[in-house]
């Protein structure tokens, strides 16, 4: 049995501030479990989520049907977000929740790659309907485009001498495995790398995962569709779980949370930006949250509000 446990849940809740009549959209559905709780906090409002991976979309489900209550489930990529609810017939609604990374199932069902922990096909791609894999990137792509990915996706430092190594060994044989792939990776690391705490592949599957989904450019381009798509006091809370997502939040949300005004062009008290920031700090787990969840150990929250 696939176990999910949700990161930062009780702490998304409380950002959202749920209004039990109001219109709330769940980007990333995954396991369902901040869905489940956001579900429960409705009377007569409305839950839409979004997940584009059928196993769990189905997962999901049977844990929703048991609350009885008002949901959609819409399979599709959430960088189409504005368009699939205009279809349903929604143009505004209350809070927007981001989960993002990779539900745990999908890193604990080995057929789907994800894992570095388990040998599998080198696939990680989330829509499976999808033609890219990582095994097409290992092995069709050039070095410089390897070297590329595992520099911006992964901030792995040895980028250049793992993509080398990938280069050399594809040549004698494809390299189609997870376990094939890190067994490459560690070939190209030297041994006070190796030595050190840390899966040495990590940052390289990252950098695949990141890049066969084509993760930080759908969260950007859907982050700037949702605050269009805000009712007012409405609010988005965004979960993260590496500095490159977390960057994209950061700076979307300062920018919507201050006002562009040319200099020495005098301005009235009353005139605010159209969004506030939720907390000063980025919220991090409890320790209490990382005593039982190892994979919040890197999970990061941020919040804004509609004014």
């Amino acid at each position: 049995m696939y176990k999910h446990v949700s990161v930062l849940l009780n702490e998304s809740l409380d950002y959202l501030n749920i209004n039990k009549d109001g219109i709330y959209v769940d980007c990333t559905l995954g396991g369902g479990g901040h869905s489940f709780e956001i579900l429960k906090r409705l009377d007569k409002g409305h839950l839409y989520c979004f997940d584009q991976d059928d196993y769990a979309i189905a997962r999901a489900k049977e844990k929703l049907d048991t609350l009885n209550k008002n949901f959609t489930i819409i399979k599709s990529n959430f960088v189409n977000i504005t368009e699939e609810l205009n279809k349903l017939g929604i143009e505004k609604v209350d809070g927007i929740l981001y989960d993002l990374g990779v539900s745990s199932f999908q890193f604990d069902i080995p057929e789907r790659g994800f894992s570095y922990n388990y040998d599998a096909p080198l696939d990680m791609r989330m829509d499976q309907s999808r033609e890219l894999t990582a095994g097409k990137i290992v092995n069709e792509f050039s070095f410089h485009d390897i070297k590329n990915i595992l520099n911006r996706y992964g901030e792995e430092n040895q980028a250049k001498y793992i993509a080398r190594k990938i280069e050399q060994v594809r040549e004698e044989k494809p390299i189609n495995t997870t376990f094939e792939l890190v067994k490459v990776i560690k070939s190209a690391l030297p041994q006070k790398l190796l030595s050190k705490k840390g899966h040495p592949a990590k940052k390289t599957f990252q950098a695949l995962r990141i890049a066969v989904n084509d993760e930080l450019q759908v969260f950007e381009k859907s982050l700037s569709q949702a605050f269009d798509l805000l009712n007012s006091e409405g609010r988005i809370v965004v979960i993260t779980f590496h500095s490159l997502e977390d960057r994209i939040a950061k700076t979307l949300m300062r920018e919507k949370s201050v006002l562009n005004i040319p200099k020495h062009i005098p301005i009235t008290p009353d005139v605010k930006p159209d969004f506030e920031l939720l907390h000063r700090k980025v919220i991090l787990p409890t320790e209490e949250e990382l005593k039982v969840n190892n994979r919040a150990h890197s999970a990061k929250l941020r919040a804004v509000k509609k004014l």
